[in-house]
């Protein structure tokens, strides 16, 4: 791709434009506007212009003055018909409605075109963890045909999505130049596919206690209310509350997600100090430090050691429950779908061929429909994550995982969700919380050829693995399969307008 001035407008036209008759409101074949040649790559792009300090509303800028300038057709004046999208602004799963209802049209009425510019179409996400997760979510829940594969901008504090796939974790350059460089790289990206994990929550809302009361603004965006559950459910009473959702990366629970809650209700309190990466990952490892998980055994409580706060269950073979003991120092654990936690760290690691022989275990493929559940005792025990095939404790691989909280000596624990804390009440009487997760689908994504993440039907792999996908399906009877059709993201889960984006890492 040329990058000289001469030529480069050009070149943007043949390889990421997206013509202005797709993107409007009114789709109709136009001779004024549509190109002779189907682009090479075109692209959507959302950005998160509050992530990153003053770095995603810089992108954005960036890219709207490479791709929306040619969306300047007088007869489509309305920002909405841009290909650049600030999700301050409008939300992704309007954008895509829209665009795929017109394709459908623009098909139907034989737009050879608009056919084969779905076939290319490709989406760039910018932000943290947090709002790559939401996009994705959307693209799940729009069950397409030819969903597009997506790649990840780094501009949040964790970046673990972006690393996984090739993309970095650093904050990346905002001029036209480094702009430019990143759409090369998208053009020449490879698709992967990517497990996704949908986690229900039952629980009985407190009306008193250490988290009265539980607005939902507390809990993680990705996490929302629902009502349809199972009449075989025994929770499925008066009083009880349904929430579900999804991940791509991590489930935590136990003291990294305690500091992590900490960092956001930080955050939350005193934005303005956190207008960079740098500043934002060393107030991280302050709160580290004064949150106690460097000194675990000296200031965290045993009774909210995970053994004992919760009875853990996990299915390696469909319809076969058993229970997972957890050593009592373990203080957090980790549900891994990714090779990347915490900024980079790979706490699953590679096992060797005794530990696959003897243990069963695999290296930790994105695609195999298995999680990596991963325990710590504290952050000393996480530093050995720095050294070469370091690792925490392996606890297991599973196509589910089930944790259930009876009453106990704590009242509460932490929980995370992609980047995303909350503080989770426990049971005070004669109760239960049950948290579930399961494999849902999969979900495309870019990745530069070098990637860490590695795929089960990939032969360099020289691994032998008996891939079972992991999806429900009719013949199980377990009460929550009727809720795993959907994130909801699509329909239901819709960001309030009162959130501030930039709390979305």
């Amino acid at each position: 791709m040329a990058t000289s001035e001469g030529n480069f407008d050009e070149d943007i036209k043949k390889d990421f434009y997206i013509p202005t008759y797709i993107l409007s409101e009114d789709a109709s074949q136009s001779d004024d506007v549509k190109l002779p040649d189907v682009p090479t790559c075109p692209v959507l792009v959302f950005i998160n212009s509050k992530s990153g300090g003053q770095l995603g509303g810089d992108l954005l800028n960036t890219y709207q003055s490479l791709l929306n300038k040619y969306q300047a057709d007088p007869s489509y004046s309305c920002i909405l018909t841009f290909q650049v999208f600030d999700l301050g602004k409008e939300t992704p799963d309007s954008v895509l409605h829209r665009l795929y209802l017109n394709l459908e049209k623009l098909k139907s009425n034989g737009d050879e075109f608009a056919a084969k510019l779905e076939e290319r179409l490709r989406i760039i996400v910018a932000g943290g963890d947090g709002t790559a997760g939401w996009l994705l979510g959307v693209v799940s829940d729009l069950k397409l045909s030819q969903p597009p594969p997506i790649a990840t901008v780094p501009l949040g504090t964790g970046n673990n999505l972006p690393f996984s796939f090739g993309w970095g974790k650093k904050n990346p350059g905002t001029n036209q130049n480094s702009v430019i460089s990143f759409l090369k790289k998208v053009m020449d990206a490879k698709e992967m596919k990517i497990d996704s994990w949908h986690i229900l929550m039952r629980m009985r809302v407190p009306k008193e206690g250490c988290c009265d009361p539980i607005a939902p603004l507390e809990l993680p965006h990705s996490l929302h209310a629902f009502h349809r559950v199972s009449p075989s459910d025994d929770l499925n009473v008066e009083g009880y509350h349904t929430f579900r959702g999804g991940f791509w990366n991590y489930f935590s629970m136990g003291m990294d997600a305690q500091v992590s809650y900490a960092f956001h209700s930080e955050r939350k309190m005193h934005p303005e100090k956190f207008k960079n990466q740098l500043v934002n990952q060393s107030t991280y490892a302050r709160l580290g430090c004064t949150q106690g998980w460097f000194f675990a055994s000296l200031v965290h409580p045993s009774s909210r050691n995970i053994a004992q706060l919760a009875k853990v269950k996990i299915m390696k073979k469909h319809g076969e429950w058993q229970d997972l003991d957890i050593p009592h120092s373990i203080r957090s654990i980790v549900c891994l779908n990714l090779p990347s936690f915490s900024g980079g760290l790979n706490p699953w690691g590679t096992p060797n061929s005794n530990k696959r022989r003897d243990r069963d275990l695999t290296p930790p493929f994105v695609d195999d429909g298995l999680i990596e559940i991963v325990g710590f005792r504290d952050a000393w025990h996480g530093m050995v994550l720095l050294a070469p095939n370091g690792h925490g404790t392996r606890l297991a691989q599973a196509h589910r995982i089930r944790f259930e909280f009876h009453k106990g000596a704590a009242d509460h624990t932490f929980m995370r969700i992609d980047g995303e804390p909350w503080k989770q009440p426990l049971p005070v009487d004669d109760d239960t919380v049950v948290v579930e997760i399961a494999h849902l689908g999969q979900v495309k994504m870019l990745a530069t050829h070098d990637c860490r993440s590695k795929s089960v039907h990939d032969p360099s792999s020289h691994v032998n693995h008996d891939c079972d996908d992991g999806d429900s399906d009719g013949e199980e009877e377990d009460s929550v399969v009727e809720e795993q059709r959907k994130f909801g993201a699509a329909d239901t889960f819709k960001i309030p307008e009162e959130v501030d984006i930039s709390h979305i890492s």
